[in-house]
This record gives structure tokens, C-alpha cells and sequence, in this order.
């Protein structure tokens, strides 16, 4: 299948990978007033805003870094062979504005860039800002709809509340989600969990509603492919949105994180868990929590388009 020309990236063999404008994986622009928007079947969209963030900002321009560092990226997966350009019709989206100002009208600006896109049919692929972002990804898909959800992180960001009042964090999102009706709890899975903790109450409300949690002792104690069969089994061929935080990965792989932890997976273990989402009926995705000003190096940001790579066949082939 050749694809449409108009979606091929740029080839860094007709212009150099330092030279020319960087978007996503070398894609073309296109956005919602665009003749080319209404063929378009999976967008990439970055989401620059970290307003949910509780101790290290600066997720927000995780963006910018991740679109220069993806235009090392090629047309096809050397380990499946999948070829996304050539399955689906995609493009870089731009990004959604926030208001740096005021939180709630950040929320709500991306719910509507969002709606849109389920509108529209379009399948989104996301690069973030922080994990509060998935909330109004989240509201914009799910309509009418529960999702399915698998979690890669090494936080549940299941807590209810910070200070009292903060309802919206970074550590909040599924919560708010889950008490929305966004998600379907039966059919959503958390992998990696671990680090100190301010107490069980988030695990707690898994348990009472029927989340799975895969922490990362029984993650390494059963490897990646006995765990990735029981996520699987859990999201079943339902829609589902997949979540990846890149603190998942063990900080020696992953540092430019806001709040890392250690004794996570290696950046092997990370590409193998998203390809285990092979034919899965994923309606979207996100890669969030890279934040530049913790790595200088960019190599957090490298290893989270490959995984936004890997994202984008699993969605292309399906």
C-alpha cells in the first residue's frame, strides 16, 4: 500500500533531519481549517501545559522538544515492519492553546479540541504536558462512551484531592475521570506502580472499584510478555485509550521527568510493552511528562517519540 503523497513525511534523504520546519515526525501541518483536515485519520497533537503540575514544572514545553527530536524518526518500524505512513492518512494537528492563566479554561479549551476530533473522526496520537492533560482528552473521546484504559506510569494519579482543594492535578486525573463515568473500570489497567506514597487511599479506591493495578515488583517478577497477556484479556477488543507516562521508565533511561522513580523498566521493556498492544482497538493515545529542563541531553525526549512511534503503528495497523 503506497499511501497518500500528501501525508508522506519528509524523507531525510530529500532534506536533511536538521534542516526545515520540525513537526511531528516530519508530517505535514494541517490544521482544522485545512482542505486537507477532513481526510486525516489520526492526528498528532501537542499539548504544551503543565498547569496541573505539584513540584517540578515544565512538561509544557515537553512539545516542542519531542517534534525536533522525532524528525529522527523514519516511515517504517524495523521491528514489525509496520509501515503507519502508508496504512493511515496522518498529520501533525498543531497544538492545542491552553491559557497559561487559568486552569479550568485550559481544560476546557482542550475538551473542545478534542470533541472536534471525535467529530471529525479523527484518531488522536498525543504528546504532553502533564498528566492532567489525559482528563480533557478524555471528556473530548469518551461522549456518551466508557473507554478502556491502559496506564503506563509509575504513579496510579487516582488521589482525590492535594491541599484540601485541588482537585485538578497531575495526581488526580483518573479520578476525576472515573467519577465522570469516562472510563470503564473493568476494562482499565495500571502498570508499573511504585515508589513511597503518601498512603493506600488510591490504591484503595482501586480495589473498591475494580482497577487493576500491576505494580512493578509483580511487573519484573513476571516480565513484560505474561503481564502485557493479562492487559490484554483485561481491555479485551473494546475501545480503549492508551495513556503512557514517561516516568514509567526507570530515570537512568528517562531522567527529564518531573517526579521520577526508581526501579522501573529499561528502554527496552518500554517499546516491548507498547508493541504488546498490537491489534488492540486503541482510539487514541497520549506520551506525557516529558519535561526538557530535567535533561539537558534530550534523550528522554528520544526515547518518548520512539515510544509515540510505537503508539502510532499499533493505531495505524488496527
Amino acid at each position: 500500500m503506497a499511501g497518500d503523497p500528501f501525508f508522506q513525511p519528509v524523507s531525510g534523504l530529500d532534506l536533511p533531519r536538521f534542516a526545515g520546519v520540525p513537526t511531528f515526525m516530519r508530517l505535514p501541518y494541517v490544521d482544522f481549517d485545512h482542505p486537507r483536515f477532513k481526510d486525516v485519520t489520526i492526528g498528532l497533537v501537542g499539548a504544551p501545559w503543565d498547569g496541573g503540575t505539584t513540584n517540578r514544572p515544565g512538561p509544557r514545553h515537553g512539545p516542542r522538544q519531542l517534534r525536533d527530536l522525532s524528525t529522527m524518526i523514519r516511515a517504517k518500524n524495523g521491528a514489525t515492519w509496520v509501515a503507519p505512513f502508508e496504512l493511515q492518512n496522518c498529520a501533525d494537528l498543531g497544538d492545542v492553546s491552553p491559557n497559561p492563566a487559568d486552569l479550568m479554561d485550559s481544560l476546557a479549551r482542550m475538551e473542545a479540541f478534542y470533541d472536534r476530533l471525535r467529530v471529525a473522526g479523527v484518531r488522536p496520537l498525543t504528546g504532553g504536558g502533564d498528566h492532567l492533560c489525559t482528563l480533557p482528552i478524555l471528556r473530548g473521546l469518551a461522549k456518551g462512551r466508557k473507554l478502556g484504559l491502559v496506564q503506563f506510569d509509575s504513579h496510579t494519579d487516582l488521589n482525590d484531592c492535594y491541599f484540601g482543594t485541588g482537585k485538578y492535578t497531575h495526581g488526580t486525573p483518573f479520578r476525576r475521570a472515573m467519577e465522570e463515568g469516562l472510563i470503564d473500570p473493568a476494562r482499565y489497567v495500571l502498570v508499573g506502580i511504585r515508589g513511597t506514597a503518601y498512603g493506600r487511599d488510591d490504591w484503595d479506591y482501586a480495589a473498591a472499584n475494580g482497577i487493576r493495578i500491576i505494580g512493578i515488583e509483580e511487573f519484573h517478577r513476571r516480565g513484560v510478555d505474561d503481564v502485557m497477556a493479562e492487559v490484554r484479556e483485561i481491555i479485551g477488543d473494546g475501545e480503549t485509550y492508551v495513556t503512557y507516562d514517561i516516568d514509567f521508565v526507570d530515570p537512568t533511561f528517562a531522567p527529564g521527568t518531573g517526579t521520577p522513580e526508581v526501579g522501573g523498566p529499561n528502554s527496552w521493556q518500554a517499546l516491548q510493552v507498547a508493541r504488546a498492544l498490537r491489534g488492540a482497538n486503541v482510539v487514541g493515545a497520549d506520551l506525557v511528562e516529558v519535561s526538557p529542563p530535567f535533561d539537558q541531553t534530550g534523550n528522554t525526549a528520544w526515547l518518548a517519540v520512539n515510544l509515540m512511534f510505537e503508539l502510532l503503528c499499533v493505531m495505524a495497523e488496527r
